[in-house]
């Protein structure tokens, strides 16, 4: 029988090939670091342009680039940081939003292939797993 941590370990490998997969069935050629971006001031809230890149895994040149070009699109903006005036906070746009969102919408369409026949049952579970994964891996969780 499996432990937490090989069960843990599967489940995170596992994702992250069903996100690969089905990022490349969708034939975008979107550097995943936009997408990766996007999503986490989605989830995490407005943030400093460090913990954005220490966030995304990037180093902060790469990073500042990166906002460069999203803020282009006007998918990001700056709003001063209330802490300190001398520094600026990264937050997504709704046109950022809406392009996060449909590109969640075509990720889904492209993994729907991989989860053809599953039973009702089946499916439950993997709603309950995804709340779980949601709850567990919020600041709010994190935090506590």
């Amino acid at each position: 029988m499996n432990d937490s941590r090989t069960t843990l370990a599967s489940l995170i490998t596992s994702a992250h090939h069903l996100t690969r997969i089905a990022a490349q069935a969708t034939g975008d050629q979107t550097s995943p670091a936009v997408w990766r971006t996007l999503s986490i001031l989605h989830a995490d809230g407005p943030m400093r342009l460090g913990e954005l890149a220490v966030a995304s895994r990037v180093a902060q040149p790469t990073m500042s680039k990166l906002v460069a070009n999203l803020a282009g699109d006007d998918y990001i903006r700056r709003i001063a940081d209330v802490e300190d005036s001398r520094a600026w906070l990264i937050a997504t746009t709704a046109k950022g939003q809406r392009a996060l969102e449909a590109w969640r919408d075509r990720l889904a369409d492209a993994a729907a292939p991989y989860f053809q026949g599953l039973t009702a049952d089946e499916f439950d579970t993997l709603a309950k797993a995804a709340r779980i994964l949601q709850e567990r891996t919020s600041l709010e969780a994190v935090a506590a």
